[in-house]
């Protein structure tokens, strides 16, 4: 937790950034949204070399919550039911290592509230659940063009018929969780 701002850090990738971006900034106790890349073993990737599925970087989201308004455990059960956990490298259409469903942990909490929620979360799931959970490493933000994606793009074909499905299913299960 950062002590200036009584924030906490969470870093989720749960296939493209663009769809995990727009549920997050809609969640009450969500200060802060930002798309980029982690995992991987190059220096400040560009997005089309993460596309290229050559750079071990997957596409996250890095989120800002206060913890008095919303609860890590609450973020994640966000994330196990607005992305496909079960389904490696892979979510709908998009394809690669870039996509794969991962939880980077800021902290021993983070790691054990992953696990368990994620052991609870099986019993939602009729396949296994393959998210990763792995400490955090470096953030690359990503380029400025991909912050707020769908926001700025809604028209956009891939936002229209991939982001805003996981965009009304999240108000439809969370409208409780809503700003």
């Amino acid at each position: 937790m950062s002590e200036q701002t009584g924030s906490e850090v969470a870093i989720l990738g749960g296939g493209c950034f663009w769809c995990t971006e727009a549920v997050y900034l809609e969640v009450r106790g969500v200060t802060r949204v930002e798309s980029g890349y982690m995992g991987g073993h190059v220096v400040n990737p560009s997005y089309e070399q993460v596309c290229s599925a050559t750079t071990g970087h997957a596409e996250v989201v890095r989120l800002e919550f206060d913890p008095s308004v919303i609860s890590y455990r609450d973020i994640l059960e966000i994330f196990f039911t607005i992305h496909d956990p079960t389904t490696q490298d892979r979510q709908g259409n998009d394809v690669g290592p870039q996509y794969r469903s991962v939880i980077f942990t800021t902290s021993p909490e983070q790691d054990a509230t992953a696990r368990k929620v994620m052991a609870e979360m099986a019993a939602v799931w009729d396949a296994p659940i393959v998210t990763q959970i792995l400490p955090q490493e470096t953030w690359y933000k990503a380029e400025d063009y991909h912050q707020n994606y769908f926001a700025q793009h809604p028209l956009q074909g891939y936002c229209a018929f991939v982001v805003a499905p996981k965009v009304a299913k999240f108000r439809k299960t969370f409208a409780n969780r809503m700003k």
